[in-house]
C-alpha cells in the first residue's frame, strides 16, 4: 500500500512539472507579442497566428511600414476607423489604406473586407487601398477586388513580406506591398457598352411583387 502511494505521488509530481514546463515554454513563445519593444525581426507567421486578436496584428503592421521606410504612416483609432486600419504613404507618394484581417487559416476573408477599404478611400483622400491578411480570400472576395482594383496580400504573401524584412531585403518587402492588384478587366467594347450586365435576379422577391400589385 505504501508502495503504491509513492509511485502514485513521484507519478503526480512528475505531472506537475511538466504541465509547469510546458506554460513557461507558452509564456517565453508568446512574451515577445506583448513586450512593447519586442525586436519586430523576430517576429514570424508563427507569432501572428498566436495573437489573441486583431489588435496585435494592426500593430505589427503599423511598426513593421515603418521599420520599412514608408512615410506618413499612422495608424487609424479602433473605433470609428471607417474601414482602414493602418495608412500609409508608397514609393511613388501615393496614399494607400489597409485593413487588417488577423484570421486563422480555416476561416477565409469574405468580401465585407474589400466593401469596407475600398469605400473608406475617400474619407482618407486614398488612392490605393489593401487587405491583409493571415488567412486567404473566398473566390468572391477575389473578384470584387479585381473589379475594384484593390490589392489583396494573402498568408502566402505575407509570409514572403516577413521573410524579405527578418532578411534585412527592405525593398523586396516593399515590392510586395505595392505590386500591382490582380485586375479582372472588361474589354473596351464592354466598358463603353450602353448595355447593362445582366444581374441575378432574387425570383421570390419578384413573385411577390408581382403578387402584391396584381391586388
Amino acid at each position: 500500500m505504501i508502495y503504491i502511494l509513492f509511485v502514485f505521488i513521484v507519478v503526480l509530481v512528475a505531472t506537475l512539472s511538466l504541465w509547469i514546463l510546458s506554460l513557461k515554454r507558452k509564456h517565453k513563445r508568446s512574451a515577445v507579442l506583448f513586450e512593447e519593444n519586442y525586436d519586430l525581426k523576430a517576429i514570424t507567421i508563427a507569432d501572428i497566428d498566436r495573437m489573441e486578436d486583431g489588435s496585435g496584428f494592426e500593430m505589427y503592421l503599423y511598426r513593421l511600414l515603418i521599420e520599412l521606410g514608408y512615410s506618413g504612416v499612422y495608424k487609424t483609432l479602433g473605433s470609428r476607423d471607417f474601414g482602414a486600419d493602418v495608412v500609409f504613404t508608397d514609393r511613388e507618394g501615393v496614399r494607400n489604406v489597409i485593413q487588417a484581417k488577423r484570421y486563422s487559416t480555416e476561416y477565409p476573408v469574405g468580401i465585407s473586407a474589400v466593401q469596407e477599404v475600398f469605400s473608406c478611400m475617400r474619407y482618407y483622400k486614398a488612392k490605393k487601398a489593401i487587405v491583409i491578411t493571415s488567412s486567404h480570400f473566398t473566390e468572391s472576395c477575389e473578384t470584387l477586388a479585381g473589379i475594384n482594383f484593390v490589392k489583396l496580400i494573402d498568408r502566402t504573401d505575407l509570409i514572403h513580406v516577413i521573410e524579405a524584412f527578418r532578411d534585412g531585403d527592405m525593398i523586396g518587402a516593399r515590392d510586395i506591398i505595392e505590386g500591382e492588384p490582380r485586375m479582372i478587366l472588361e474589354s473596351w467594347s464592354e466598358a463603353n457598352s450602353n448595355t447593362l450586365h445582366e444581374v441575378r435576379k432574387d425570383y421570390k422577391a419578384e413573385k411577390y411583387v408581382k403578387k402584391v400589385m396584381s391586388k
